[in-house]
């Protein structure tokens, strides 16, 4: 039995959800998510809540029913309150900023690499050294982070490159002469 499945989904006030056909479409303030749904499980919608139940309890129903809640449950957090994910930035002369529709990074190359900033997304620098992406989409929020740090990874040796807030790099001692 799934422990992710059998919590229900509780739907804040300004969150309105439509089932049709195999497609959840999760409406509220900040704009509008569909979620596929499998034909493996099945939804109870009610006006507070949503459950999520495996028609059979096989392989596939009791791997989907999980799923198929966390995702649900990610479209109506992203459409209640929205997601962000914050960037850091280290290395000497490294630094970003948003100039027009265009992230501009400085990350020790020879030309500033530019990231065009989705339609879906908010990128901010509050800082040189700091990046803040936001949006309604967990996963696409998560994936713009990530082409971000992609550019310059962080390195071992002095910890130079983009790095999520918070992550740790572990660090390898230098050559000994």
């Amino acid at each position: 039995m799934s422990r992710v499945g059998k919590k229900l989904i509780n739907l804040p006030d300004k969150v309105k959800v439509q089932l049709s056909g195999q497609s959840l479409q999760v409406r509220g303030d900040k704009g509008v998510l569909d979620v596929a749904i499998d034909p493996a499980v099945k939804l109870n919608i009610t006006t507070s809540s949503i459950e999520v139940i495996p028609l059979d309890l096989d392989r596939k129903s009791r791997s989907l029913w999980g799923m198929t809640r966390a995702l649900i449950n990610n479209a109506v957090e992203g459409i209640a309150n929205g997601y962000s994910r914050k960037l850091e930035i280290e290395g000497v002369g490294y630094k970003s900023s948003v100039q027009g529709k265009n992230l501009v990074l400085s990350l020790g190359y020879s030309h500033d690499v530019v990231y065009p900033i989705p339609d879906d997304a908010t990128i901010q620098c509050t800082k040189p050294t700091e990046i803040i992406i936001s949006g309604i989409s967990k996963q696409r929020v998560g994936r713009i982070a990530s082409e971000i740090r992609a550019f310059r990874p962080p390195e071992p040796y002095k910890g130079k490159g983009v790095r999520y807030a918070g992550e740790y790099i572990f660090r390898k001692e230098g050559k000994k002469k």
